[in-house]
């Protein structure tokens, strides 16, 4: 009989692991604190907005209002305000065909090419909202507020609203787009300038887009942001703020459906008795995976990609804080046959996290696939941990070796251990129909997609939890590995990674701009595009994995816990 590399290795592992491990290794910890969102509180949610008819049949009547509002809108800007309006206030998917429809008149009526008065600030929203909603538009409808060659009008600067929306449209640029490059440059130096003498909303707007652009935020976790602000304007629609408030409710109501339904599978498991040192973060998890899709219709999706990314957290624990390499080595083994039978000589809560891990893939397929396809759907899912794997046991190598790769070498490896592969395989299964015969080979041809979606985790990642994995002594990242090979200050890497961050949104939103896609890609896309701007969440003010109460918490409240009130 003739064994694969990979099934010597695994057994070599195993004739070399001694039979008590614990005495062999020292385990570390990372001192997490214990999980904040306790199963009987999650249990107690249970919206009155999910079941009121009169709330139903109000927001039904809204919908009609809203219709024939935009409908009956002739002026070019008012109908792109009125547009931006629903989009930031959630209601896109009540009024996808509408809006459509009216960002059509728009641009036939202007030819392609927006010249009212030279406005910057009509243009730099009608080029947005087009970009947004797939039309490749062209960066030289901003090319005629140039002055000269070099940079834009000055005379806009006074403009703090232009200012803004030229920011926002700047980060929807593809690669080589120059205009818009420098339009971002522009237009960030003059509200850095300008924003401490501001009050009122422009200086709210203008804080919120260069703490985060908006092209870079989960469109669903800023809505109560954005109610809030339309609801101080003296120009706001009374049945669009309504609507808005009540689409909220409703929808939120579902989200904490998924949520009771997550928390009592997860305490139900009962694995975190096994995995102490591994973090215990199942509504994290669960935010992280509504950021990939709120639309009511999705549960599925959310709940399975919940499970996927607290495994993500407990498997990475496992090879950070606790496995010997023997063992990691053994695990991974174990992880490439998909079996449980060679590995009764690991640690129990090893043995009971890759059992709980097979059992849940299996569900997960199945739910898929149902009695037919489940078995097919299956080798997909399985690649993909494998591959997470691997890629963490590099990382567990490199750490046990003292090796510090360079940034090349990490960002090889490291775009496979983000999890952004996994997370995305998973999910492509949940999006539409599609032909299992395919999935490799759509998957293969989206690969530039995910990658870059893949970094943009990564490189969040390391911006915010660096300092804390050399204080435990993790392995180098990508701060680490290039302040070591270029000889750097930390100031100076951490503004490379942001470089490569820009970048990758480029490469992401050349796969945005394209309407030509199917609508099961076209779906595919959008939760991929989710899935880089959940990082940016996740890690915008910290490490929302690792700590609880800061603004990971404070998100989780205002998304998932607290609805809001209605006159």
């Amino acid at each position: 009989m003739e064994y694969t590399a990979e099934q010597t290795q695994f057994q070599t592992c195993q004739a070399n692991l001694p039979e008590v491990v614990d005495t062999m290794h020292q385990r570390r910890s990372a001192n997490y604190k214990p999980n904040i969102w306790k199963d009987d509180f999650l249990q107690s949610l249970n919206s009155k907005h999910d079941h009121e008819e009169g709330n139903k049949a109000r927001a039904e009547r809204l919908v009609e209002d809203v219709k024939q509002m935009l409908a009956e809108e002739v002026d070019s800007i008012a109908k792109l305000e009125l547009i931006d309006s629903m989009r930031k206030l959630g209601l896109s998917n009540l009024f996808d065909n509408e809006m459509k429809e009216a960002l059509e008149t728009v641009v036939s009526t202007n030819n392609g090419i927006f010249t009212v008065e030279d406005h910057v600030y009509a243009s730099a929203l009608r080029f947005r909202l087009l970009r947004q909603h797939g039309y490749a538009v062209s960066q030289d409808e901003l090319r005629s507020f140039k002055e000269g060659s070099n940079t834009f009008n000055r005379s806009n600067r006074e403009d703090i609203e232009a200012m803004i929306e030229l920011l926002e449209a700047s980060h929807l640029a593809l690669q080589g787009e120059n205009i818009l490059d420098e339009a971002k440059a522009f237009s960030t130096g003059i509200l850095h300038e300008r924003v401490s003498g501001l009050d009122g909303q422009l200086s709210k707007l203008a804080v919120h887009a260069l703490e985060l652009p908006m092209h870079w935020r989960i469109q669903w976790f800023d809505i109560k942001w954005q109610i809030d602000l339309y609801e101080q304007q003296e120009d706001k629609r009374s049945n669009l703020l309504e609507l808005a408030k009540l689409n909220f409710n409703t929808v939120q109501a579902t989200h904490q459906r998924d949520l009771r339904e997550i928390s009592r599978w997860w305490r139900d498991l009962g694995l975190l008795e096994q995995v102490d040192f591994a973090r215990d973060r199942p509504v994290e998890s669960f935010l992280y995976a509504l950021g990939l899709s709120q639309e009511p219709q999705f549960s599925s999706l959310r709940k399975s990609i919940t499970k996927v990314v607290i495994f993500i957290l407990v498997i990475d624990d496992v090879y950070d804080l606790y496995g010997s390499m023997e063992e990691l080595e053994c695990f991974t083994g174990a992880i490439t046959r998909w079996d449980s039978e060679q590995i009764q000589q690991l640690p129990e809560c090893m043995r009971v996290c890759f059992q709980v891990l097979r059992n849940v893939t299996h569900e997960i397929a199945y739910d898929v696939g149902k009695e037919e396809d489940w078995h097919r759907v299956l080798p997909h899912l399985t690649k993909a941990w494998l591959d997470f794997c691997k890629a963490l046991l590099t990382e567990a190598k490199w750490d046990n070796l003292g090796h510090t790769p360079s940034l090349e070498e990490y960002l090889s490896n490291a775009w496979t251990s983000s999890s952004g592969p996994l997370l995305l395989s998973h999910a492509y299964f949940f999006v539409g129909h599609m032909n299992l015969e395919d999935a490799a080979d759509l998957l293969e041809r989206n690969k530039d997609l995910i990658y870059n979606v893949s970094m943009i985790i990564r490189l969040c990642n390391d911006l915010r939890t660096s300092k804390a994995e050399v204080d435990r002594g993790d392995a180098p990242s990508s701060v680490v590995c290039y302040m070591r090979e270029k000889n750097v200050s930390e100031d100076v890497a951490r503004e490379h990674i942001k470089g490569l961050i820009n970048r990758a949104w480029k490469s992401i939103n050349a796969h945005c701009f394209d309407n030509d896609k199917t609508p099961f890609l076209r779906r595919f896309v959008d939760v991929s595009v989710n899935t880089a701007r959940a990082a940016h969440m996740l890690y915008q003010f910290g490490d929302g994995f690792g700590v609880q109460d800061g603004d990971i918490g404070r998100q989780i409240l205002s998304t998932v816990i607290e609805p809001l009130a209605l006159d």
